[in-house]
C-alpha cells in the first residue's frame, strides 16, 4: 500500500497516486481529498521507498509503521507533536525502534513519521505493506 502514498515536497499532509500522465502525476490528498496534479519539478517521494537509519541495517518505514501500529493498537499517536521536547520524541520513538540511530534520526524526522502515521490512521490505511508482488506483476506485463 506505502508505494501509492507520496509525500510532497513544500505540500503539506501526504497524497495517494491516482494516475500517469505526461511529465506530471495526478494526487488525491489523504486529509482533504482533493485531487490536483504534481508535476515533474516538485519533489516526490513513495513512503515505499523511505527507511529509517538504526545502529544496523536501515529498516524499512513499512515496518516501521507496522511497529506503531503495533504498540499504538492501530490508534492515532495522541502526543502533542507541536509542543513535545525532542527528549518526549526521542524516548517514544525508542519505544517503536529500540535501535535507531541517535545521531542520524533528528527530532523534526520523529515528528514528520508520527505526522505521517496519524494521516493515514485517519485515512482509514492500517496495511502498511510495500505491496511487492503487485510490483513483480505489472513488471511481467509491461
Amino acid at each position: 500500500m506505502l508505494k501509492h502514498i507520496l509525500s510532497i515536497s513544500g505540500k503539506p499532509g501526504l497524497y495517494k497516486l491516482l494516475t500517469r500522465g505526461n511529465n506530471m502525476l495526478v494526487v488525491e490528498s489523504l486529509v482533504d481529498h482533493k485531487r490536483m496534479p504534481s508535476h515533474n519539478r516538485d519533489k516526490i517521494i513513495s513512503l515505499g521507498d523511505v527507511s529509517m537509519y538504526t545502529t544496523g541495517d536501515d529498516i524499512a518505514l513499512s515496518e516501521v509503521l507496522t511497529r506503531l501500529g503495533e504498540k499504538q493498537n492501530l490508534q492515532p499517536v495522541t502526543m502533542d507533536l507541536k509542543k513535545a521536547s525532542p527528549d518526549e520524541l526521542r524516548t517514544f520513538f525508542a519505544e517503536v525502534l529500540p535501535e535507531f540511530d541517535r545521531d542520524r534520526v533528528y527530532p523534526t524526522d520523529i515528528k514528520k513519521l508520527l505526522q505521517w502515521y496519524n494521516i493515514l490512521i485517519a485515512a482509514g490505511i492500517t496495511d502498511f505493506s510495500v505491496e511487492e508482488e503487485e510490483t513483480n506483476e505489472e513488471a511481467k506485463k509491461d
